[in-house]
């Protein structure tokens, strides 16, 4: 008898028809029951988070019930959006798909991030033309408010995004020559510092928007020259243990390897006394605590404070500078203040220019308007 024909009478003897449920079929099911309705009740019940560090930006709550919710659809459409960023193990799936739509699909983008030559590259590259108009508009506030009728020197520095050094194949990128043009003929009364040239992708992090400390003394350097301020180029570099993931990394989902982050001090450096006046309070140059948080990058001058001064009592001139900035500018600040009696650095996406004549004079002080691309093309957050 044939080794097929056996095994058919065996199921025959057996009383057992081929595709019937069998005690091991029932455990199987039931065992995959178990964990999918525990699954569900450990979703239901279990606290929701507030924030994803990883993601860095706040998860969806639980709606509130009503009536009027439920009738409506809101509920059921809210509570959607609840369980997707409440769901257990959220990170881990997500850097599944990440994982299989990027290495097994091929697929060039992740969140709207590419990976070129080992850098997270935002692809954004629409220009915002009214936002640009916005930004100037807001610039020129404070200029006609506050410098037009003073002896202030103006200067516009634009930082460009990674993407405008991203050479690969699939690169987009803004019209930055448009940009520049458009902020420059917006704002004549300012002089134009490029520093396109002194920077490279080599000097921005890999899985973060921000550029090095470490690499952007050059760049210090052309700003402080053409304003007419002679900085230290001398540091010591000092290296933290711990790797840094950027906020590129969180969106990306992927697992990749993390920066190395370094801060930059010298004598002066140390010796600068800052003042944090959203807090009243005295801070450091560098906030060490912030390394271990979900932005280390935060460590430099204390991240999003509106207005800060630094105090250089080691200056060998009288030279005071305003810096109007975004992020990029916390980490510049402490290698230009080596330049300067006083750098106070204002952000107005935190605090309104209406407010900054109860807390600053302004005189012939030297002013430099220091922002990052996207941010001029996503002003909508400035005051």
């Amino acid at each position: 008898m044939s080794d097929k024909n056996k095994k058919i009478t065996d199921y025959i003897e057996k009383d057992i028809v081929p595709g019937e449920d069998t005690m091991w079929d029932r455990i199987s099911v039931s065992i995959v029951a178990f964990f999918f309705i525990g699954f569900v009740f450990y979703c239901w019940f279990k606290p929701a988070t507030d924030v994803s560090d990883v993601e860095r930006r706040k998860l969806t709550q639980k709606p509130e019930m009503s009536v009027e919710n439920v009738m409506s659809g809101d509920y059921m459409e809210n509570f959607e959006n609840y369980a997707i960023d409440q769901i257990p193990f959220r990170q881990q799936f997500r850097s599944l798909k990440a994982i299989y739509s990027t290495y097994v699909m091929g697929q060039l983008d992740n969140n709207g991030l590419v990976i070129s030559d080992g850098y997270i590259i935002d692809m954004e590259y629409t220009l915002d033309e009214n936002s640009l108009d916005y930004a100037s508009q807001r610039f020129n506030h404070i200029y006609n408010k506050y410098l037009a009728d003073v002896d202030a020197h103006v200067y516009l520095s634009i930082i460009p995004d990674k993407n405008y050094y991203d050479t690969s194949d699939n690169a987009l990128s803004y019209d930055y020559e448009y940009m520049v043009e458009k902020m420059c003929g917006d704002m004549e009364y300012a002089e134009y510092i490029d520093v396109f040239g002194e920077l490279s992708l080599a000097d921005y992090y890999k899985t973060d928007t921000h550029w090095k400390q470490e690499s952007i003394v050059p760049v210090a350097e052309k700003i402080a020259q053409a304003m007419g301020a002679n900085i230290e180029t001398e540091y010591e570099h000092i290296k933290l243990e711990d790797k840094f993931y950027g906020v590129y990394y969180g969106q990306m989902a992927l697992p990749l390897e993390g920066d190395e982050l370094y801060y930059l001090t010298n004598d002066t450096i140390e010796a600068c006394q800052v003042y944090d006046y959203e807090n009243s309070r005295d801070i450091s140059m560098y906030d060490m605590e912030a390394v271990s948080s979900a932005d280390p990058y935060e460590m430099y001058l204390y991240g999003p404070l509106s207005l800060i001064s630094i105090t250089n009592p080691k200056a060998s001139t009288d030279k005071e500078l305003i810096i109007f900035r975004d992020s990029f500018g916390s980490s510049i600040a402490p290698l230009l203040a080596t330049g300067y009696s006083k750098v106070t650095l204002v952000d107005i996406r935190y605090i309104s220019p209406e407010y900054l004549g109860q807390f600053l004079e302004f005189d012939n002080q030297d002013v430099l308007f220091l922002y990052n691309a996207a941010v001029l093309n996503n002003s909508q957050t400035i005051k």
